[in-house]
């Protein structure tokens, strides 16, 4: 076991609240098979909080083994992932979760430096827990994949970055390519915050997966470090190149992905009228028919508030 495993698998296995693992589970409960596993990441894992969505990936032998319907199956297999809303119930509290499903051979895939969708390698490549596994030979399994989207990383920061730098700045300049690509509401500056949180974390990884792919550092009086690396990936040149095709492609990928959320994101009604009570205080039901209609009732549902609103101010 390389020293990129070694780290990735302590941090797979590290506690976490137990309010996630009981969610995983209910998430694996209701899968048509046992999935591989299941991923959890994002904001939730790094503070604790329990009062806004947490964020989840699936992993599934076949898409079939989640699938619900024939739809959703043939938008996940051409455009993976497919991402759902569930609300659970735990000790009277409601825990809510922002769901994402992948096949093993996808998310495999998406995490390889070849992948034109960076999207699951760079979130992967920040600290994740193992929340649920089928077994020990799931959880083997999916760690690997996990190392190798953060090994995509550092040769991706590598390639992008200066010729000398001090590793956590390397991820620093990854994150804000890989922010600045994607349709997001927060500032490129955030991606300095997810570093700046755990930087001897992210020198570590760095250094590990530098090791593991064959990257020679060379340690610098000044505490930077001048990757070597044995391909002639290094040249800048083609290295923008490649990444500007991959963030030309961002976008339009996202922009995808909303479409196809529209008719596949379930529990897509639900998901709207939470966000709107939490950021208005106005409680909005659902009814059976705009559950039917996932993200296609966002309109109808501002609507009514707006009407109630301005009935109220009458």
């Amino acid at each position: 076991m390389t020293e990129l495993e070694r780290l990735v698998a302590a941090e797979l296995g590290a506690p976490v609240r137990p309010e996630a693992r009981a969610f995983a589970a209910h998430l694996a409960a209701g899968a048509r098979r046992p999935p591989v596993a299941v991923l959890f990441y994002g904001s939730g894992l790094r503070a604790g909080d329990l009062d806004g969505i947490l964020d989840f990936y699936v992993i599934v032998d076949r898409l079939a083994d989640w699938s619900h319907g024939s739809l959703a199956a043939r938008a996940n297999a051409m455009l993976p992932p497919n991402v759902e809303y569930h609300e659970v119930a735990l000790d009277g509290r409601t825990i809510r979760g922002k769901v994402a499903i992948l096949s093993l051979r996808q998310f495999r895939r998406l995490v390889r430096t070849d992948s034109l969708d960076t999207t699951v390698w760079a979130r992967f490549s920040q600290v994740a827990a193992l929340a649920w596994a089928r077994d020990e030979a799931a959880a083997t399994t999916v760690a690997a994949a996990v190392a190798e989207a953060v090994a995509t990383a550092v040769i991706w920061a590598v390639r992008l970055g200066p010729a000398e730098a001090r590793p956590a700045d390397y991820w620093r300049g990854l994150f804000r390519r890989t922010y600045a690509s994607e349709l997001r509401v927060e500032k490129t500056s955030r991606a300095d915050g997810i570093v700046d949180q755990a930087e001897p974390r992210y020198e570590r990884a760095f250094r590990a997966a530098a090791a593991a792919k064959g990257i020679t550092l060379e340690e610098l009086a000044d505490g930077n470090v001048r990757p070597r690396l044995a391909e002639t990936i290094d040249e800048k040149s083609r290295a923008e190149r490649d990444w500007q095709r991959r963030a030309r492609l961002a976008k339009p990928l996202n922009v995808a992905r909303l479409a196809k959320a529209a008719f596949t994101f379930k529990g897509g009604a639900d998901y709207i009228a939470w966000k709107v009570e939490r950021h208005s205080g106005e409680a909005l039901v659902v009814t059976d028919r705009e559950r039917r209609w996932p993200l296609l009732v966002a309109v109808p549902l501002i609507r009514r508030l707006w009407r109630r609103r301005r009935r109220a101010s009458d």
